[in-house]
Parts: C-alpha cells; sequence; structure tokens
C-alpha cells in the first residue's frame, strides 16, 4: 500500500484513510491465514487458540482443517450476546466442512456468506458452491456479468447486509480474499496493461487496486446513509506479501525492507498494516503502538462495552485510538505449524517467536538454535546476535516454552497431546 511505502501499485482510497485515521507502523498477524484468524476471533494469542496452522493432524494419521474449540468465544458470539446484529462475508477459515458446528452461521454470526472448501472432505468440495446462512447456492445464480472479481459480489452482499440493519447495532467481518492465491482472474484486461509487466503481477496489482476501489464502494455507502459516525472501522490483513501462484513478492517490494514473506516469522511475514477510522471519535495520526490482531476483541468489545473472558490475552488499543494512556504487551508470541496436506518438514514445519521491547526471538523447529535480534540497531534483522547475548537468549528461550500450550492437532512444540493419531503418526514418523 501506498501509505507503507508502496510506488507502483495504487491504493488512493485507504492512503487517504490512513492520513485521515490511525495508522499502526508496527502491527502483527500471524504469518499464515488460519492461525491469524484463530487469535483474530477469540482475542487469543497464537500459542493459546486451537488452530496453529492451516491444517493439522486428525483421526486416522489424516491431516485436515482444525476447527475453533466449541468452548472458545468468538468475537462475533460475544458482540451478538451484547445485541448486535453479525455478519461474516467471505473468508472463514475456521472450519471443518464435516463438522456443523464450527461453521461461522454456528460461531455468532446473524449472516454469512462464504465458500466452504476442504481437499479431504466430501461436504462439500466444489469451488462453484457459495454458502449463505449454511445453505449452498450456485455461484452462477450469484455472480453477475460485470462484476470484475468475486470481492465485487462480496461486497454487494455487504452493502445488503448495511441496508437490511443500519437502524440497528451490527458488527461486519468483510473477509475479502484478495490478494489472496488461488483465485478467479480479475475481470479487466485494461488495469496495468500498459505497464509490460508478466500476467501473473499484472493480476496481482490489479487485485489490490480492485480491493481499494471495493472499500472505498463500501465506506462511501456507509457515508451516504449516514453511519460513519458511529462506525468504528478497522483495516488489517492476516499476513505479509506472499509468492504464491507464480507472483514474486519482490516485483512490487511489497515487503519493503523487511525481511520474508507470508509463513515467516521475520518481520516481513507477520508486520502488517493496520489503519483504523472512526469519524469524529479519532485523531488522525501515526502510532507505533506495538498492537495485533488478537487484540481487535478486546477493543471492539470495550467500545460496545461488553466485558470479556479472562483467557483473552489481547489488550484493547482503544486508548491509544483515543489518545489516552494505553497499556503495553510485555511481548507478543507467534507459533505455527506449517506441515499438511501436501508437505512433510522436520518439526512438522514447527517455527516460533517472540518479540519483547526491541528484542526478538525466532526459532524454526523445535530442536534448533534461536536467532536474536534488536530492533535499535538492526530493525530488518540481518544480524543475528544470539552468540554474544546468551543471557537474554536463556530469557527468550523460557518465554518461547512458557508461551504455548498443547492443543489438539498440532503435536510440535514441545507439549504433544497423547493421543491416538499422534502416536501412529509418531510411529510412522
Amino acid at each position: 500500500m501506498g501509505a507503507y511505502g508502496q510506488k507502483v501499485i495504487k491504493t488512493s482510497f485507504l492512503d487517504s484513510l490512513a492520513t485521515h485515521g490511525v495508522k499502526f507502523t508496527q502491527f502483527y498477524a500471524n504469518a499464515v491465514c488460519a492461525p491469524s484468524r484463530a487469535a483474530l476471533m477469540t482475542g487469543k494469542s497464537p500459542g493459546h487458540t486451537s488452530v496453529r496452522g492451516n491444517s493439522g493432524i486428525g483421526e486416522n494419521d489424516l491431516w485436515y482443517r482444525i476447527p475453533l474449540k466449541k468452548d472458545e468465544i468468538t468475537i462475533s458470539e460475544y458482540l451478538q450476546k451484547g445485541g448486535y446484529t453479525t455478519g461474516l462475508i467471505g473468508k472463514w477459515h475456521l472450519e471443518n466442512p464435516d463438522s456443523l458446528y464450527s461453521w461461522p452461521h454456528k460461531r455468532g454470526f446473524d449472516y454469512t456468506f462464504h465458500r466452504q472448501w476442504d481437499k479431504y472432505s466430501d461436504n462439500p468440495n466444489d469451488p462453484t458452491t457459495i454458502w449463505e446462512n449454511g445453505v449452498p447456492k450456485s455461484l452462477e445464480t450469484e455472480w453477475k456479468k460485470e462484476y470484475i472479481s468475486r470481492d465485487e459480489m462480496r461486497t454487494d452482499k455487504a452493502i445488503e447486509f448495511i441496508d437490511q440493519y443500519k437502524e440497528d447495532t451490527f458488527f461486519l467481518t468483510m473477509s475479502y480474499k484478495i490478494p489472496h492465491t488461488p483465485e478467479s482472474d480479475i475481470n479487466d484486461d485494461e488495469i496495468y496493461a500498459d505497464m509490460g509487466w508478466p500476467e501473473v503481477e499484472r493480476q496481482h496489482a490489479g487485485r489490490i487496486t480492485i480491493l481499494d476501489r471495493l472499500i472505498r464502494r463500501l465506506f462511501s455507502h456507509l457515508d451516504a446513509q449516514g453511519l460513519l459516525e458511529n462506525t468504528l472501522i478497522i483495516f488489517a490483513s492476516d499476513n505479509g506479501p506472499h509468492n504464491e501462484g507464480g507472483h514474486d513478492h519482490n516485483f512490487f517490494n511489497s515487503n519493503g525492507e523487511f525481511r520474508g514473506y507470508k509463513r515467516d516469522f521475520y518481520e516481513g511475514g507477520i508486520r502488517v498494516p493496520c489503519i483504523v477510522y472512526w469519524k469524529g471519535k479519532i485523531q488522525p495520526r501515526v502510532s507505533d503502538h506495538m498492537a495485533s490482531l488478537w487484540d481487535i476483541l478486546p477493543t471492539v468489545c470495550e467500545v460496545a462495552h461488553i466485558e470479556t473472558r479472562n483467557d483473552v490475552d489481547g489488550i484493547s488499543f482503544l486508548p491509544e485510538l483515543l489518545g489516552e494512556q494505553q497499556p503495553e504487551h510485555e511481548y507478543l508470541y507467534w507459533e505455527m505449524q506449517l506441515d499438511g496436506w501436501w508437505q512433510a518438514l522436520p518439526d512438522g514445519g514447527f517455527r516460533q517467536s517472540l518479540r519483547k521491547g526491541d528484542w526478538k526471538a525466532i526459532r524454526y523447529g523445535i530442536h534448533s538454535k534461536t536467532e536474536l535480534y534488536n530492533f535499535k540497531s538492526d530493525p530488518y534483522e540481518t544480524n543475528d546476535i544470539a552468540k554474544q547475548n546468551q543471557s537474554m537468549v536463556r530469557e527468550m528461550n523460557e518465554l518461547l516454552k512458557t508461551s504455548t500450550e498443547a492443543t489438539i492437532g498440532f503435536p510440535y512444540g514441545g507439549k504433544v497431546q497423547n493421543y491416538k493419531a499422534m502416536d501412529v503418526w509418531n510411529k510412522k514418523n
């Protein structure tokens, strides 16, 4: 995005929103979709949610999508119980399609419009099917010829949701897909056509500019309905730039000076844009407050005057938005398991990281050495200084060990749940 240094891809509306709202410079997601969304939805850190990767080990030694646990309360469930009408449009990625309780319309959303897909499930495995409130519909019946992308269809649904509930208090998770891959090509042969880029890069840039236009359309509709003064808008991403589907993250310098990209725990994989706008309520500013996706739940609940359980790890950043004294995280912790449907890696591809103040520890594999970086002297993580700072490494290693707890489906990380599927897996491997 231009507001964060992009020089080529046009994002004029989001850039403008950043100048009129609060632009966070140290905002964090996890390094891949599902763990990020689990943290966002539950307010728990990546070491405490039940979803630690895009897939985990299930019964009969099969990899499959691990859903949120029933006892984890989602942001939508908090708000629904607090009197809000809730909606989710777009990506969910926190369900097992064969476990109905884990679908979004069973997790606190009054209205849902999303696509279900799971590689090892027959229920369903059809990319032409879209699900509305848990009922399958043909994508063809929802699709209009003039749509540029599927996210334009999703924006139509969002506007319908707003129009239906504009007299109520509502909460909408607008989970756009682009520029994630795979996604259908944009239905626009002209956008960036004169740049001479490879087609995969033209499509990538076009998706981001289209996303910017769609968010402008959504914002303009809120404005036309007179809803902006009473609507808190948060824009963020669920991971750093990707390197998939033929796209090269270096082509547009998508991670700037930061090292790494999607699936990395270096800053390029987890530090993401975040812009917060609330007309007449917050003053435009740039914030260096260290915040995360799991801070959104307590922030929104504080705005809505809803109490949360004590298992929420996030810290509300509402004081930061209002220019008041802001409580800080002692540290932020991340973990992820990369093993899954299409790969088998040492230690299950387990990765973990922790940031405490200016110190950052990263470990790729539970038996690997810990890398250590200091942002004051090395903001782009180019110089591992672990050997020179062994006492700090020991402190960070202890935090890495104590910041994670066992969960079913993700055995790597030193705290293995002892159940049959994992026993079978360990014997075979």
